[in-house]
C-alpha cells in the first residue's frame, strides 16, 4: 500500500498549483478541521486505507481552521458546498466528486483514476 504524500494548501498559489496539476492526474483535496474529532477520524481512516501511487493521484491537504479564506475559495472556485471534513476529487480543474464526514472512503477514488 502506498503512503500518502500530502501537499499543503496554504496560499492561493498552492490552490492554483493543485488545479493546474489536475489536468495531468487526479487531484484529491482533503479539507480538515483540527478542532473536530469526526474530521480526525475521517483523516485517519482515509490515510489507513489509501493505496494509490503518486504517478496517478496527487493529494493536497488543507487545514481549514488556519486557512479558512482558502477553504472558502475552494468552495467557490470548485462550486462545492463547504463541508468539514471533506474530500474533493478534481480533474481538469473541476470538482468531479466531493464527499464528507463518514462517507469519505479512499476506495471510492479508484473510479476516477
Amino acid at each position: 500500500m502506498a503512503a500518502i504524500v500530502w501537499n499543503n494548501i496554504e496560499t492561493d498559489a498552492d490552490l492554483q498549483k493543485a488545479l493546474e496539476e489536475s489536468h495531468d492526474r487526479v487531484v484529491l483535496i482533503f479539507k480538515h478541521s483540527t478542532r473536530c474529532s469526526i474530521s480526525a477520524f475521517a483523516l485517519r481512516n482515509f490515510e489507513r486505507t489509501y493505496g494509490y501511487e503518486q504517478e496517478s493521484v496527487s493529494t493536497y491537504f488543507l487545514d481549514l481552521i488556519a486557512f479558512r479564506s482558502i477553504s472558502n475559495r475552494i468552495a467557490h472556485d470548485l462550486n462545492v458546498v463547504h463541508q468539514s471534513p471533506q474530500l474533493i476529487v478534481v480533474k481538469k480543474g473541476k470538482a468531479v466528486e466531493n464527499t464528507s464526514h463518514e462517507r469519505i472512503d479512499a476506495a471510492d477514488v479508484k473510479k476516477w483514476i
